[in-house]
């Protein structure tokens, strides 16, 4: 850690136990084909979130990401309180060994997430309640920091991630305090409605060629709640694109929930609208949270979660997506199965990465396959 990061070579670093865990993976029994290259025939990309830690000490786990996977993004090592710690502290070192990953390997690197309401840590918090002078001092020097740094590596981040309130009826959390369309949170707060616009006048202004994404969850549903949130997104968009704040793509979460109903043809009208827009769409965080009723038998239940991501994401395809990441590749290192707020109650696990605690391709896989399969030409 040091207080001023080096602005070259930062990212191209890489730890000697990343070298050897990669080697260890590049030596282990790799699938010949993977969703990496069957998107990539297709003039698409897909890509998944991943976890220095694992990277490191699991060579079965880096084998699968190797395997899969052509795009990567940090979990949780590009969140503000892994690089800024403390004030003035940055640590790259997990996004370094991310980043050392992804080059060894020839992957791409997107990053997460620049300005969110969680992932802050308390020293920020309590800055920002300072008033929006030391708020924009501290957003301004994080990006003055983080942007030079990561740029060799990242050409695509996620500069503020799930800014819309829920509205009420959603199946995510009780209704979120709402000023307008936007979620009530510390830089809400601190900077009035305006924080949004200035995270990405920020970023452009400190990378011009920077892929810059608005990233959001609960936005394709076939409820009443969903359109409503979908509604809110686009007039969001619309408020930047009108005051020409530079915003280059909405990133879709896709955190999918087998208990909602899926229409595709209100996301098919939702994403053209966005399209129209001249932004790109990308899904980000791909997964899903089977229903509470689960059918008998794991055959059944992966059948049903293969439906629905085929459903999502063929819909989004066929709109223009070109780019598709989950939320991990593998049930077993599923954040479904360890959040306390997500995982089942009934002593079940959630099946809903492509990916079988075993490493084993399910019916989510195949789905995923034939989604790329059918934009060939």
């Amino acid at each position: 850690m040091s207080r001023l990061p080096r602005r070259q070579g930062v990212l191209a670093a890489v730890a000697a136990g990343v070298l050897a865990a990669t080697g260890r993976a590049a030596s282990g029994q790799v699938p010949a084909e993977g969703l990496a290259g069957l998107a990539r025939a297709t003039g698409c990309t897909f890509g998944t979130a991943v976890d220095s830690l694992r990277l490191a000490a699991d060579a079965g786990y880096a084998g699968q990401v190797t395997a899969e996977a052509q795009l990567l993004v940090p979990e949780w090592e590009a969140k503000w309180a892994a690089l800024q710690p403390q004030p003035g502290v940055f640590d790259f070192g997990p996004l370094s060994a991310v980043a050392g990953f992804a080059q060894a390997h020839g992957r791409q690197l997107r990053g997460h997430t620049l300005v969110w309401h969680t992932g802050m840590p308390p020293w920020l918090l309590d800055g920002i309640a300072e008033g929006p002078a030391r708020a924009r001092a501290l957003l301004t020097a994080h990006l003055d920091a983080v942007l030079p740094a990561t740029r060799p590596a990242i050409r695509d981040w996620d500069v503020v991630n799930e800014a819309i309130a829920n509205p009420e009826g959603n199946p995510f959390t009780a209704r979120t305090p709402a000023v307008g369309d936007l979620r009530d949170t510390p830089w809400l707060r601190a900077l009035g409605p305006g924080y949004v616009e200035l995270a990405f006048r920020l970023a452009r202004e400190r990378d011009r060629s920077l892929r810059l994404t608005y990233n959001d969850y609960g936005l394709e549903g076939g409820t009443p709640w969903a359109e409503e949130k979908r509604q809110r997104v686009l007039r969001l968009l619309r408020r930047l694109l009108e005051a020409q704040v530079p915003v280059d793509a909405l990133g879709l979460q896709a955190h999918l929930l087998m208990d909602e109903p899926f229409r595709p043809e209100l996301l098919a009208g939702f994403l053209r609208t966005v399209r129209e827009m001249g932004l790109a769409v990308l899904v980000t965080e791909l997964d899903v949270r089977e229903g509470r009723q689960l059918p008998a038998g794991l055959a059944g239940r992966d059948a049903l979660v293969a439906e629905r991501v085929k459903a999502v994401v063929g819909t989004a395809l066929e709109q223009g997506c070109r780019t598709v990441l989950t939320w991990g590749l593998s049930d077993k290192d599923s954040w479904l199965t360890r959040d306390p707020d997500v995982m089942r109650k009934d002593g079940e696990s959630h099946r809903g990465l492509p990916l079988d605690a075993e490493g084993n391709r399910k019916p989510m896989w195949q789905a995923l396959a034939q989604c790329f399969a059918a934009r060939r030409p």
